[in-house]
């Protein structure tokens, strides 16, 4: 199972100390969750500047990510708010920007994606909340490059409204694994620890099933046939 640093971490180091789950390893990516934008959004020209979180504190920019809910600032949609809380609302009041921006939350992870399509279609930009590896990372998205995060600077972990306009923490992605599955599976087991996934190619599996609309079977069946020396060598 894919274990992510910053929502899964202090879950998966208690269930290692409990006894029930084994350290397998970790793939070779950083994982990261941030507002971003669509690469078209750059490639219009929509906000000189980006992916500098600068760029933000043009009103003209702004104008252009505004939509029929934001009294006229630009949009940031952020995930549902059980995800973050406050975080990105205190963000832009940290970085100064929130008499130009303002944050909507998504009712889910779909309700994102639908935002990438409709805003392409409508012709104006959108600010949303996502992460990497995912199949956006196929499809050509960028993250914003707001304040260097560091621990505390976020005020809900004891930081300032001057420090609260840090950015995201980046992470591993490991791999975790039953306690009993060497012994159950051995074989399994060693191939699983050697396996090894880059954001490009988890990026090409999520593409197959969110984008192409392939089962999970089918998604995998693809990525086997496209990179099979690879996993050959995982099997040695």
């Amino acid at each position: 199972h894919e274990t992510w640093e910053s929502t899964m971490a202090l879950p998966f180091y208690d269930a290692m100390d409990k006894g029930g789950l084994i350290d397998a390893g970790s793939h070779d990516l950083i994982t990261f969750e941030e507002m971003g934008v669509p690469n078209w959004v750059i490639d219009e020209g929509l906000c000189p500047g980006l992916p500098n979180w600068e760029a933000l504190k043009s009103p003209e920019c702004a104008k252009n990510f505004a939509t029929a809910d934001s009294g006229g600032k630009g949009r940031w949609l952020e995930g549902p708010v059980e995800w973050h809380g406050d975080v990105m609302p205190n963000r832009l009041k940290g970085l100064g920007i929130d008499d130009l921006w303002t944050v909507k939350f998504a009712g889910s992870a779909n309700a994102l994606w639908a935002e990438l399509d409709a805003a392409k279609k409508e012709g104006r930009g959108t600010v949303i909340f996502n992460w990497s590896p995912n199949f956006t990372d196929a499809a050509g998205f960028t993250f914003i490059e707001f304040p260097p995060y560091y621990e505390g600077c976020r005020l809900e972990n004891g930081g300032t409204l001057e420090t609260t306009g840090c950015g995201s923490p980046k992470g591993w992605l490991k791999k975790a694994a039953h306690i009993k599955f060497p012994l159950s599976h051995p074989d399994a087991y060693k191939f699983y620890t050697k396996m090894s996934f880059n954001a490009p190619q988890i990026g090409e599996m999520a593409d197959n099933v969110d984008s192409k609309g392939m089962t999970h079977a089918e998604a995998a069946a693809a990525f086997i046939a496209n990179h099979r020396a690879q996993i050959d060598l995982w099997k040695n």
